[in-house]
């Protein structure tokens, strides 16, 4: 039996004021690798980071249409990524020595997952965490 794995269908985008420093904390802090990177000097048009199978889409913020609808970057909006992990103390350890704030310490959930929540340079949650749902599996 052949399986097939279709490739991810969501993809996470997010604006920074500082787009280009941003890549590279977030391939410091979180392991993030750059998949695609359109722009020149501080302005990133678009950029694609990969974690795993998974992928982020990111750009420098600016004032055109969709800027406008998802608005700037920074405290106060409801922009969170939860990210799975095989090791929460490892991406805990990293995340705080890149200097992301942490929100909530390592913790043991009642549901079986081991994780932490920081924040990054300009304000987005990210949630790192062992519970690793299977779209293959009924929750």
């Amino acid at each position: 039996m052949t399986m097939s794995v279709e490739p991810p269908r969501l993809y996470p985008t997010l604006r920074y004021r500082n787009a280009a420093k941003m890549i590279d904390w977030l391939g410091e802090a979180f392991g993030f690798s750059v998949h695609a990177h359109y722009g020149e000097g501080d302005i990133v048009q678009h950029a694609e980071l990969t974690f795993g199978s998974s992928m982020i889409m990111l750009g420098t913020a600016r004032d055109d249409k969709f800027g406008q609808m998802i608005g700037a970057p920074g405290p106060g909006g409801g922009k969170s990524i939860y990210v799975a992990v095989d090791d929460a103390d490892a991406a805990y350890a990293r995340a705080k020595k890149a200097g992301a704030e942490i929100l909530e310490e390592l913790t043991d959930r009642d549901y079986g997952s081991r994780e932490f929540i920081c924040s990054d340079p300009e304000g987005n949650v990210w949630s790192f965490g062992t519970y690793w749902p299977n779209v293959g599996e009924k929750g």
